[in-house]
């Protein structure tokens, strides 16, 4: 785990944390679809969160951080309320009705609710230009890369439910920002995934899907997928996502995870299961690593940000643009 201080971050740990969230975060859709085989897919997210949040929470504690207060209950819950329950939950429960294709051009909208939601929000401004132009090249290339087939059947309703999580996951990441949290970037992660999770089993419990839980069907495939999702995906990747918001002060740079997880699963797929790789997907490559170049140019040097700070723009690079993890 990364050291929890606040020292002013190295470029090894910027580095180390962005190939996390850029690796590991571009691996969890197959892994999401491998557990929900045969767990109920919110019930599936609440556990992953709650056991993940509960070592965190752990760690943290036994490394010194201070008793949360009340007020940093509160705001977590929002937080995890936004990013997980809302963002997440919408991500697992539409992989049951999309294929993974069409979800991840859904999902790669978040850039787009990023910008949008940070400049329509009371004090928000117009972003700069290259924000907008790295924005539409990043999504661009998404749309070339997994662009659906002509007589493809796309389910409505789990379209509009995981375009709802995108906006979720974005504006959650714009108010994580803004709120009183703790000093330690890591409790605050412990105490997002703890009332997140929570809020993910409640909902999967007002599904129905508590009904759904057979212990005995639950193959070994799908028992490794949840595990893979708690330790790289939420222990590590989650955690890195966080602690890049916190302390790297330029959610812009964080967000370009956004465009290059879909590049990574083409990759590893091509690498480990033998899929085609294209002239179409190297195109798309490289006009989202343009956009990223884009995005990232439009960023500004800043100090790291103060568990508590008042609203900004995006003409301060504080708002980012992300991309619904797995």
């Amino acid at each position: 785990m990364i050291d929890d201080n606040t020292r002013p971050p190295t470029v090894l740990q910027v580095a180390l944390a962005l190939g996390a969230v850029y690796v590991l975060w571009g691996s969890t859709y197959l892994a999401i679809a491998v557990a929900i085989e045969t767990i109920p897919p919110l019930l599936m997210a609440g556990v992953r969160y709650l056991i993940a949040g509960a070592i965190l929470y752990g760690w943290s504690r036994w490394r010194g951080a201070p008793r949360p207060s009340r007020i940093h209950w509160r705001s977590a819950t929002l937080v995890g309320g936004f990013l997980l329950l809302g963002g997440n939950g919408a991500l697992v429960w539409a992989e049951q009705k999309l294929p993974s294709g069409t979800a991840a051009l859904l999902v790669s909208t978040m850039p787009l609710w990023m910008v949008l939601l940070g400049w329509l929000r009371p004090g928000g401004t117009r972003p700069p230009w290259k924000v907008f132009a790295g924005v539409g090249l990043g999504l661009a290339g998404l749309a070339l890369l997994v662009r659906p087939t002509a007589d493809a059947h796309i389910d409505l309703l789990g379209a509009v439910v995981l375009v709802l999580g995108a906006m979720s996951w974005a504006w959650g990441s714009i108010r994580s920002r803004e709120i009183s949290l703790p000093e330690s970037p890591l409790l605050a992660t412990a105490m997002e995934m703890l009332s997140g999770g929570a809020l993910l089993v409640l909902g999967g419990a007002a599904l129905g899907e508590t009904g759904q839980v057979h212990l005995s069907e639950i193959t070994l495939r799908s028992a490794l997928g949840l595990g893979y999702l708690i330790t790289c995906g939420a222990l590590i990747g989650f955690t890195a996502y966080v602690w890049l918001l916190r302390r790297v002060a330029s959610p812009v740079l964080v967000g370009t995870y956004a465009y290059i997880n879909p590049i990574v699963a083409v990759f590893l797929g091509w690498l480990f299961l033998n899929e085609p790789l294209t002239g179409r997907t190297l195109i798309a490559a490289a006009v989202i690593i343009s956009g990223v170049i884009l995005i990232s140019l439009s960023r500004r040097t800043a100090a790291p940000v103060r568990p508590v700070v008042p609203p900004v723009s995006l003409n301060d690079s504080r708002t980012a643009a992300c991309r619904l993890p797995g």
